[in-house]
């Protein structure tokens, strides 16, 4: 008895201490970083499997050095999320999926846009900002009405509907707002229709609109925006003339939401995706270089601002690409980095060409073999541009030694990177559901929580504009 009570007493001891301890050490060190971030940036690099990070910071190595040295984002990893969709749809999800997953932190079915697996809409971590007071906005390299931007400002039981999407941001509102008070990318296709010009509403509401990224540079900070470069996505950043494309639109994204209360800005990185897909390793490098040049500037606008937290992940890993093949332990990076065009933009140019052989040798940054010219003038010859773009895309993957096991999705984990306030809480290994559901409890009010679903009908698949089976872009 004795022994207890002088356990206790020695316990209560500590625990004054570490009270007085506490105490002082608030009384006497300057204010600290708010516990909360004040803006939130959340960043999807679609298609971004571990494969593509590994293989990018083999592209940027110094072949001078015995050491492989790290890119900006491998300061940032902090943990893994797994990416499967609702149960109905398997193990391997699709971009809307997952977006509306990392979104609003519920499962759902392959093609659906902020709707659960009933197809009743879902809250969005971005909605809930609008809720709040906060600004927000996208930017992304996709039409904007894509699947991932679409996930974080619409509700819709199909990805296809476009024009539905479309639509739906300016139709839906919150607290008599628009969901996005900035949108920056492509899309003008179905923005501007014959049936309805939702470019136009925007502008009789109050929105500046550009379509050139010159332009946007002219509009004055804090202006509600409207941005579309380009008929569906943005040019490659290959083929693209900014060649900061996305830390661009970033920028840019951030001077407009800069606020008292806080923004709110979904980043996506969206062509990754795309050139997974087509098993492009050259427009692969490019794209994770255009997202590493966002995130360096991002780096530096977190120091200057450490109210803000910065989250990247992927939604899933596309066309399961793998650093060496053919049973040979090599990868040549080095052959990839030179390309001042896409194998794509190659392909439409090579019957133009006077020479085919000295075009493609200039455009690719190296001197073809004999074999390699052989194979290019026999391509010239083809009246097949998506011939002509795979043999250049085959050439540049013997070259390199690069592999793929698919032109679609795999369900492998992807990395979660953070860095900002708040970033420990992205530590670990969790689901893509956690993601959204630790940014809730990052807002602000005390009463944010993950997404409920909220009765509002939402359009069918009727009026499907894309076709999942022959189209990659629809997935």
């Amino acid at each position: 008895m004795v022994r207890q009570k002088l356990l206790v007493a020695i316990a209560a001891t500590f625990a004054l201490s570490a009270c007085v301890n506490t105490a002082d050490t608030a009384a006497t060190q300057p204010s600290q970083t708010p516990a909360k971030p004040k803006n939130i940036i959340m960043i999807v690099a679609d298609g971004m499997g571990p494969a593509y990070t590994t293989a990018y910071r083999n592209f940027r190595d110094d072949p001078t050095t015995a050491k492989v040295e790290p890119v900006i984002m491998d300061s940032f990893f902090v943990g893994n999320a797994s990416t499967y969709p609702a149960q109905v749809s398997g193990f391997v999800t699709d971009s809307a999926a997952s977006a509306t997953a990392l979104a609003s932190g519920v499962k759902s079915y392959n093609g659906a846009i902020g709707v659960d697996k009933d197809k009743k809409p879902v809250t969005s971590i971005l909605q809930r900002a609008k809720q709040l007071g906060m600004r927000t906005g996208v930017a992304v390299t996709s039409q904007i009405n894509h699947a991932t931007p679409a996930a974080y400002i619409a509700h819709n039981e199909s990805r296809q509907n476009y024009d539905a999407l479309a639509d739906s941001y300016f139709d839906d509102r919150i607290n008599d707002e628009f969901v996005a008070d900035v949108m920056l990318g492509g899309g003008t296709k179905y923005f501007e229709r014959e049936d309805r010009d939702v470019t136009a509403q925007f502008i009789d509401a109050g929105y500046a609109y550009v379509d050139t990224y010159n332009k946007l540079a002219t509009l004055p900070a804090g202006s509600n925006i409207l941005g579309l470069f380009a008929p569906v996505g943005l040019p490659s950043a290959l083929d693209d003339k900014r060649k900061n494309r996305l830390a661009y639109l970033t920028e840019h994204a951030i001077k407009h939401l800069e606020n008292d209360k806080g923004f709110f800005l979904l980043v996506e990185a969206s062509q990754v995706d795309w050139a997974g897909h087509a098993n492009d390793i050259a427009g692969a490098m490019a794209e994770m270089h255009d997202l590493n040049l966002a995130l360096e500037y991002l780096s530096d606008y977190v120091k200057a601002n450490p109210d803000t937290l910065v989250v990247l992940t992927a939604d899933h890993s596309t066309g399961g690409l793998t650093i060496g093949a053919r049973g040979e332990y090599r990868w040549a990076p080095e052959w990839l980095q030179n390309l001042t065009q896409s194998p794509a933009t190659i392909a439409a140019n090579l019957g133009k060409a006077d020479s085919p052989v000295a075009y493609v040798s200039n455009t690719l940054g190296f001197e073809l073999s004999t074999a390699e010219a052989q194979q290019i003038v026999a391509l010239a010859k083809l009246d097949d541009e998506k011939a002509i773009e795979q043999g250049i895309k085959t050439l540049l993957d013997v070259r390199s030694n690069t592999g793929w096991t698919t032109s679609g999705h795999t369900g492998v984990d992807v990395e979660v990177f953070a860095f900002g306030n708040s970033s420990k809480v992205f530590e670990g290994q969790y689901d893509n559901t956690d993601i959204a559901k630790k940014l809730f409890g990052l807002l602000p009010a005390k009463t944010a929580a993950p997404a409920k679903a909220v009765e509002k009908p939402v359009a069918d698949a009727s009026k499907s504009q894309c076709d999942f089976e022959t189209d990659w872009r629809c997935e």
